[in-house]
């Protein structure tokens, strides 16, 4: 069966929250010990990762493991036994002092493919087991084993004590999950390759790092035989099939995520210190510098980390990143680096309403939960927006994206393409998608692009041969069949202009993300976007904090905050500084007397 791997971004070998090169040859490159069943990924064709295989497996030293051992406790295990299965909740963290134990992965066909044998020195971990999610993987005991086990919040307590010896570790854990993402581990997803609803799965679980693996059931010779085993028919798609044999039969991506384990369970007698709703770069920031400072920390976000800026091909104008980085990959960094510190990060998880009118206040998700918390980060940013244009509501999901992943670039290799607007992200968009369609209209209701767009950009559209711009040019209607459209209907200055198409991408004007808002006292501008400071108090400045809305305890910041700067280096300022003043707010509400009752 000819199965591809789940979108993995091809920049993540080198730029996968890492911040090191592969320094040197080392001659432990080779897993160890020979496969006694099934398939070695030993032998599969090169990967980028191979050459940072002495990073991926480590082998600590005896001091190292000394020093690791106060954070955990001595385990044995059995030959024969199972350490660890796939969906089992992980356990953290096992150092392996004797014996030997194999870790197993299983693909689409359920046929097991051996990922490592680990001697005495060696850990068992990825990054699942900083937040103690499900395993990706089976561990299994060849042999009697002794070792240690260091639990979650064991485990992300050592990587802050220890840091040194933590970058070399939290390092292989992100090195492994991106070797299991490369080999098209985990969930099967069957279906057609252009279906909107597995395009959205395929998208859903790459924008939250997550291996899969996809077969498109019109290409692929074998895929008639699994849908026969798994009883299956074409009117199932997309099919998921989990790594422990669950099939879920056209499932949504909250149905996927909890089936696979992501949700987590919130503690009713629990008060958080902040509860971040949105996990763009402003809410990320804000997780990573409230849980590095001791606060307990919860975020949430209906779909996957990043925002509108994970959706960016290649962010090339944020400080420290010379040669630019994709908004995926700083995502995913901000993502790790928020669980190592201890923020408790719940997605995809929709908020349903803000409960302003208690103390504490209380978020309500969408499934009932109440969530009790001292203060709330508002980060939920802005969606681009519907434009009106007939015929658009009728091709939803077939040919119209609203961003441009190499989900998105693959389904429109060697064809034309038409996106509209002018700001970076489209400007982003357009130069990642030259390099894989045949052609690019680029659409603009202005003049140009150098009102909007930075400089960099323009420049590089400019020079790009194969991406035509059109300005003062509109769309009014899409042309097609039952199944997709065909053609873009344009106005012009120079009259009506028809573009032969079937993909179209929109990053027109946004909306803020705050219908969650509506029954809270939180005030917002004319066009729905959070107002803070003075705004937010009628001009009133005295005791009033910068980031604070109209409700005490609750801050907006980034995309969705009314003024904002539309940059990712100002979301996460905005992040750090809501820090600070939420740190002023508690101290003043500790330093209150307790009321009489």
């Amino acid at each position: 069966m000819s199965t591809s791997p789940s979108g993995l971004d091809p920049e993540l070998p080198q730029a996968i929250w890492s911040t090191h090169e592969p320094t040197s040859d080392d001659p432990n490159v080779v897993p160890s010990g020979a496969p006694a069943a099934g398939a070695s990924d030993a032998n599969a064709p090169f990967s980028p990762l191979q050459s940072r295989m002495h990073q991926m497996f480590p082998t600590l030293t005896d001091n190292e493991i000394e020093r690791m051992s106060r954070f955990g406790f001595a385990q044995h295990y059995k030959a024969g036994e199972w350490m660890f299965r796939v969906g089992e909740t992980g356990r953290g963290m096992v150092i392996v002092l004797k014996g030997m134990v194999r870790v197993i992965r299983r693909d689409a066909l359920g046929i097991e493919h051996i990922v490592r044998d680990h001697g005495p020195g060696n850990f068992l971990a990825e990054v699942a087991q900083l937040s103690g999610k499900p395993c990706l993987v089976d561990g299994l005991a060849v042999d009697e084993v002794d070792g240690i086990v260091i639990p979650p919040e064991r485990l992300r307590a050592l990587l802050v004590a220890e840091a040194e010896l933590g970058e070399r570790i939290m390092r292989a854990l992100i090195l492994r999950r991106v070797g299991l993402i490369e080999k098209g581990s985990g969930p099967v997803l069957l279906g057609q390759s252009d279906d909107a609803r597995l395009v959205s799965l395929q998208g859903f679980l790459r924008r939250n790092g997550y291996p899969h693996t996809v077969i498109d059931a019109c290409t692929d010779p074998d895929a008639i035989a699994l849908l026969e085993r798994i009883s299956a028919s074409t009117s199932d798609f997309p099919i998921v099939i989990c790594p422990d044999g669950t099939v879920l039969r056209a499932p949504d991506e909250n149905q996927v995520a909890t089936q696979l384990g992501w949700l987590p369970e919130f503690d009713p007698e629990h008060t958080y210190d902040v509860a971040v709703v949105g996990a763009g770069p402003a809410g990320l920031a804000t997780a990573v510098y409230a849980a590095s400072e001791g606060l307990s920390v919860a975020v949430f976000d209906c779909r996957a980390p990043g925002g509108q800026a994970g959706a960016s091909s290649r962010i090339e104008n944020y400080l420290g990143f010379p040669t630019g980085i994709s908004g995926q990959a700083l995502a995913g960094r901000a993502f790790v680096q928020a669980q190592k510190f201890g923020a408790h990060i719940a997605i995809p998880t929709k908020i349903k309403a803000l409960r302003c009118d208690r103390t504490p206040i209380q978020i309500e998700l969408e499934n009932g939960t109440l969530v009790s918390t001292k203060t709330v980060v508002i980060a939920s940013g802005a969606a681009y927006r519907r434009p009106s244009i007939d015929g658009l509501e009728r091709y939803e999901g077939h040919g119209t994206y609203y961003w441009a992943s190499p989900v998105e670039a693959k389904l429109c290799k060697n064809s034309d393409v038409v996106l509209v607007g002018g700001g970076n992200s489209a400007g982003q968009a357009v130069v990642y998608l030259a390099s894989h369609a045949r052609h690019v209209h680029l659409l603009v209701r202005g003049s140009g692009l150098a009102a909007s767009m930075s400089h960099y950009l323009v420049e590089r559209i400019a020079s790009l041969p194969n991406v035509t711009l059109r300005s003062h040019t509109e769309i009014t209607s899409l042309d097609g069949d039952e199944r997709a459209f065909t053609a873009i209907n344009c106005k012009t200055p120079d009259g009506p202009l028809k573009i032969d198409s079937r993909h179209l991408f929109l990053f027109t004007g946004a909306d803020p993300n705050t219908d969650w808002l509506r029954n809270c006292n939180v005030n917002v501008d004319g066009k729905g976007f959070v107002l803070t400071g003075p705004e937010a108090h009628e001009g009133r400045t005295l005791g009033v904090m910068a980031l604070e809305t109209s409700v005490p305890g609750v801050f907006a910041i980034g995309d969705v905050r009314s003024s904002s700067t539309k940059r990712v280096a100002a979301a996460v300022g905005e992040g750090a500084a809501v820090v600070a003043q939420i740190h002023g707010l508690l101290a003043k509400q500790e330093s209150m007397p307790a009321p009489v009752r």
